[in-house]
């Protein structure tokens, strides 16, 4: 059973307006949740990590190989977020739930929610970014391997630099504390910043979740629908969409419990069940481990690629065949070929036929001598 023993409502500080725990829900009570939690984050850890390389690994080889486009390098961009979430903010939730306090210090403490919420509202914002590139293969160099065009680098840039200042106050707010003989990390947010805080806890959601989400799927759904109806290749054009309309919704569907709890918390009001806290925790990483299963499904040159690489792995043992080697013969014309007829036979069961066996050893080594005439009948002088 879930229990928690620490209650926010009745042992937070009088000086602050609210209470959460920070890097995972500490101090729960119960086996089945302290090995469940751990085993089931490593699971979706490793499996989505896996997908994501894959991924990596095809958009990569893609650009090599003249057929990037600008969507490409964005996607490329989500699955290197989503990597970096996979390997680095889901082993702390599993430590923190196989420990249930925090054995990870004060600076992970203050950085784990802040470093996690930056990937998050990057994602949300590269895929919100993605509507406005080209499904066109970009143009590369004479030489060297293709490059993605200058705004992506831009706006690369400008996601990242956003995304890492909006959490900057899961930072300021996250310290360790000592509560009797155990050590925990919580966001303990005083009462002097509350004013501004609430009115930011509002704001915060809405700019880096709720309408990067509401723009991206109302613009992939209406190009849908003119890229069926109106576009000169509907087919591919309609197919790339899709996939974008499909990361999109599935971001948004599975970051929405996140979200909630995330603002349920900070807003004040009564504190959500715990099970509600660990599901959306799950469903965070779940998303990330998620979206290179819809790209290798439903993106053709995606799913091109994996084969091309599974092709490429699985047969490169089978390169070096058995080669059958001609021994070099100085003899005459006889020994070759009994040798040529030999390996052919060979190759077909290692069986000779007898004929031929008979037919080339009464041949071989045969010398002709010097002063020995093979044509004889050519020199006879004529009978009178």
């Amino acid at each position: 059973v879930l229990g928690i023993l620490f209650s926010s409502e009745n042992s937070s500080p009088a000086n602050v307006t609210f209470f959460d725990f920070v890097g995972g829900v500490q101090l729960l009570q119960g086996e089945d949740t302290r090995t469940a939690m751990p085993v089931i984050l490593i699971g979706i850890c490793v499996s989505g990590a896996v997908g994501n390389l894959l991924v990596l690994l095809i958009f990569i080889r893609d650009f090599r190989n003249g057929k990037g486009s600008e969507v490409k390098a964005l996607l490329a961009s989500l699955a290197s977020t989503d990597l970096v979430i996979l390997l680095l903010c889901a082993p702390v939730r599993a430590v923190t739930y196989y420990k249930q306090t925090w054995t990870l210090g004060s600076f992970v403490c203050s950085t784990t929610d802040w470093f996690q919420h930056s990937c998050v509202v990057a994602k949300t914002l590269i895929l919100a970014a993605s509507t406005r590139a080209k499904h066109t293969l970009v143009p590369c160099a004479a030489t060297g391997p293709p490059s993605s065009p200058t705004w992506i680098h831009g706006a690369l840039a400008f996601i990242w630099t956003v995304s890492m200042i909006f959490p900057i106050p899961q930072m300021l707010f996250a310290s360790v504390v000592q509560r009797g003989r155990d050590t925990i990390c919580v966001s303990e947010m005083p009462v002097c910043a509350s004013d501004f805080m609430s009115l930011f806890y509002k704001i915060y959601p809405t700019a880096t979740f709720l309408v990067p989400v509401s723009f991206t799927l109302g613009y992939y759904t209406k190009a849908l629908h003119s890229a069926v109806n109106h576009a000169p290749n509907p087919r591919h054009q309609s197919k790339v969409t899709l996939v974008l309309l499909c990361l999109s919704g599935a971001l948004g569907l599975m970051l929405l419990p996140e979200w909630g709890t995330f603002t349920w918390i900070r807003l004040g009001y009564n504190k959500p069940p715990v099970g509600l806290i660990i599901f959306a925790q799950v469903l965070l990483y779940a998303c990330s481990a998620f979206s290179p299963v819809i790209l290798m499904t439903m993106y053709d040159d995606v799913r091109q690629g994996l084969v091309t690489i599974w092709f490429t792995a699985t047969c490169r043992s089978s390169k070096q065949l058995p080669r059958i080697i001609c021994p070099k013969t100085e003899g005459n014309g006889a020994e070759a070929g009994a040798n040529a007829v030999a390996n052919a036979v060979s190759t077909e069961g290692d069986k000779t036929i007898p004929d031929l066996e008979h037919f080339w050893t009464g041949r071989r080594n045969t010398q002709v001598e010097e002063e020995q005439d093979p044509v004889p009948w050519e020199r006879e002088e004529k009978m009178l």
